[in-house]
């Protein structure tokens, strides 16, 4: 097929996740369901902390961004794909399939970078509890996410713009349920070997390193909670802290299965199915694990109610 990828007008096919037509009602109404709850656990733990006074501490700010990406981030993938299980048409315009990709990877990477952020602030918390109303003001907050969101931006402006610029001339099917750079280069016709060094690159900085991070912070946390007589703070530390890591591995873990493995060595089929865990369930389980796991999220729920 010739390249046309230049073209504003053409419509791209996204062949969804499954492809069995006796199920799509079923996978609609799942999918639905998994969205709203998402929405309204989010919207639910950033009222929360707006409404609570004694909720307005570094943490619950850095918090309430990650309920407000996740938000987001799952609005930009779930419902075209909600809507392809009952429509005939499965096509999304070429610009709307760049401003998907655009908006995927800079809320993915913001989100990335957040929780190596939070994970910095629980560090700094148990660890340095004397230096910590210094280093973690609320200027210092303020700068953490102004810098995942820019550079998580600039990152994601300049995939989207290189991908979208190759010569698309093999299929105009794209084998996924939205828009991914993996997936799109299926659809190039010129060697992306190159390419995808880059791309290595950018999972190393943006993904590898944040879980590394947080890996590594958890780990000097509970080794200084076990140094402690009390049992009652080490089992809260452990609970906290092996809920929190659940979160992050399978966001981390999934997502870098997919961008730090070349091209090549990528299965379709399983690659759509991890992408459910880093597109979906991340978003649904983190208001969850983040709040009905807290005391003061828990307490102040209460307090709204009453």
């Amino acid at each position: 097929m010739k390249a046309e990828n230049q073209s504003f007008g053409t419509d791209l096919i996204l062949l969804g996740l499954f492809q069995y037509g006796w199920m799509n009602t079923f996978l609609f109404l799942a999918i639905v369901i998994l969205f709203t709850v998402s929405l309204m656990g989010n919207i639910i733990l950033i009222h929360l902390i707006r409404m609570d006074i004694r909720l307005h501490t570094p943490m619950y700010f850095l918090l309430c961004q990650l309920s407000f990406i996740d938000m987001m981030y799952i609005s930009t993938t779930v419902p075209k794909m909600a809507i392809n299980f009952l429509s005939h048409s499965k096509t999304i315009t070429f610009l709307s399939c760049e401003i998907q990709t655009f908006m995927f990877l800079m809320l993915g990477g913001t989100e990335a970078l957040l929780l190596g952020f939070m994970s910095f602030d629980r560090y700094l918390a148990i660890c340095h509890p004397l230096y910590y109303p210094v280093l973690m003001s609320k200027m210092n907050c303020l700068s953490m996410v102004i810098c995942a969101w820019a550079s998580s931006s600039i990152n994601s402006l300049i995939h989207t713009l290189y991908v979208f610029q190759l010569p698309f001339c093999r299929s105009w099917l794209i084998n996924h349920f939205f828009c991914e750079v993996p997936s799109l280069l299926s659809l190039v016709c010129q060697n992306t070997s190159q390419y995808e060094y880059t791309i290595f690159l950018s999972s190393l900085i943006i993904l590898l390193l944040p879980f590394m991070a947080i890996l590594a912070s958890y780990g000097y946390v509970l080794s200084v909670v076990f140094q402690m007589s009390s049992s009652k703070g080490q089992t809260k530390a452990v609970s906290t802290c092996s809920s929190h890591m659940v979160v992050a591995s399978l966001f981390y873990g999934t997502s870098l299965s997919t961008y730090m493995r070349p091209h090549s060595f990528h299965s379709t089929e399983q690659y759509k199915v991890v992408a459910v865990f880093y597109t979906i369930i991340t978003p649904l389980l983190n208001p969850f694990i983040y709040s009905l796991r807290n005391k003061e999220v828990m307490g102040a729920m209460r307090r709204v109610l009453k």
